[in-house]
């Protein structure tokens, strides 16, 4: 079975608890902080696998999760960091975030590594507070909360050269003749259910040919396979359309109309799909005259002349070693195709945000909101009377304080920053 498109959820390690203690020895009364520091937890990291071919094992586990830092301990003892989780996908999965479809990651290179999820970092333990006038400080950073979401992992194959065209025309027989590809072949619609791959041995060079799953007419609004035929035609870098002239197929149009109805699913689809190299392979060509398999190429040839039209009989094996020159020749000044390479890491809307927002919800509520204002959270400790006066002091260093004043905040209305809220005094 081809899986193309599983759903997962990833948690990145949360950072360990930064530690309260003091230094007890014998004879020693008054011992300074020796509490340690918390572990950083670990990341999410995906990796491309060249072995792997399909996205199948996301089908039995969907949850992946990196290891927590443990916190830290007496004696200035860290705390251990939390284990990275590698997840293995195959070549030419795309990671988006699933509740955006925001691109996150194109993996298209054996062994290529991205990290999704960083862990959160160790708390610092109250050692690290220590001052020459704050010399027993009793309280700890916390470790920072790492984040955690779904993505969608989608595979689009990464090939050479695809072979297109309608159901039935011949494309798993052209396959598997010229290469060591044992695509199922039978006479009925859709049974190349996933793509198939052949390596092609060529004069100059070698290369992937791809056998795709066959296209109906209405592919691009999701009709038949649609986007799954599609999703991997967008990642090839020529085209060889294969047509049936000899009508075996059982379509209900010629094959010159074929060319027009791949087309223009193609460009429904992207229009650039349009430009890359192409020959259009007359199939079948044994079942018909000689002279009327020329007219119809002739057909073809007039009305698409930005194509070489090649005659075949893949069931025969005539005509295929030049249909592969040609491909080779073809492959010679194909661009390179682009991939979606251009991604930024993934976070949250407001985690974006380089302002911080402050805004009235309501005749006594006010929220606070911005990436600053989650991370000063996750690092600093609220419940203890220091760390509150710290963290007193930061919203008035960001003008906070002052913003809720212009709002018109009055004593007893509460302040709300995410999942947290206190009343308003001045």
């Amino acid at each position: 079975m081809f899986i193309d498109r599983a759903k997962i959820k990833i948690k990145g390690g949360d950072g360990g608890d930064g530690h309260v203690s003091f230094y007890r020895a014998k004879y020693i009364v008054n011992g300074g902080p020796d509490g340690g520091d918390g572990g950083d937890g670990g990341d999410v990291i995906f990796r491309a696998d060249g072995n792997m071919t399909t996205l199948m094992d996301f089908r039995y586990k969907r949850a992946f999760a990196a290891e927590p830092g443990e916190s830290g301990g007496k004696k200035n003892r860290s705390g251990k960091n939390g284990g990275d989780v590698v997840i293995t996908v195959p070549v030419g999965t795309v990671i988006l975030e699933a509740e955006s479809n925001k691109i996150m990651a194109d993996l298209t290179g054996d062994g290529q590594e991205y990290v999704a999820i960083s862990g959160g970092r160790g708390g610092w333990g109250n050692a690290h507070f220590a001052t020459s006038v704050r010399q027993a400080p009793r309280y700890a950073r916390p470790g920072q909360k790492s984040k955690g979401f779904e993505v969608i992992l989608e595979l689009k194959l990464i090939a050479d050269v695809g072979i297109i065209g309608f159901p039935n025309v011949g494309k798993s027989t052209l396959l598997t003749m010229i290469t060591n590809s044992k695509a199922k072949v039978a006479d009925y619609h859709f049974t190349t259910l996933s793509p198939n791959l052949g390596v092609v041995r060529g004069k100059a060079r070698d290369f992937i040919l791809a056998d795709i799953p066959g296209l109906i007419e209405g592919a691009s609004g999701g009709a038949g396979l649609g986007h799954e035929f599609l999703r991997h035609v967008e990642r090839t870098k020529a085209f060889i359309h294969v047509v049936d002239i000899s009508g075996t197929a059982g379509l209900d149009c010629s094959p010159l109309e074929s060319v027009g109805k791949i087309n223009a699913e193609l460009a429904a689809y992207d229009e650039e799909l349009l430009s890359r190299p192409r020959i259009i392979a007359a199939n079948k060509a044994d079942l018909l005259a000689p002279e009327d398999a020329e007219r119809l190429c002739g057909e073809i040839r007039a009305a698409c002349p930005e194509y070489r039209v090649m005659t075949i009989s893949a069931a025969a094996k005539t005509g295929l070693g030049e249909l592969m020159a040609a491909a080779e020749e073809l492959l010679k000044n194909a661009p390179e195709v682009t991939f979606a390479a251009d991604y930024e890491e993934y976070l949250p809307e407001e985690e974006r945000a380089a302002a911080v927002s402050v805004e009235k919800q309501g005749d006594t509520l006010f929220s606070v909101t911005g990436g600053a204002v989650r991370k000063m959270l996750a690092l600093t400790n609220i419940d203890t009377e220091k760390g509150f006066a710290f963290f007193q002091r930061f919203l008035r260093e960001k003008g906070i304080i002052a913003r809720l004043e212009e709002l018109g905040a009055k004593d007893g209305d509460t302040v709300k920053l995410y999942d947290v809220e206190f009343d308003y005094w001045k």
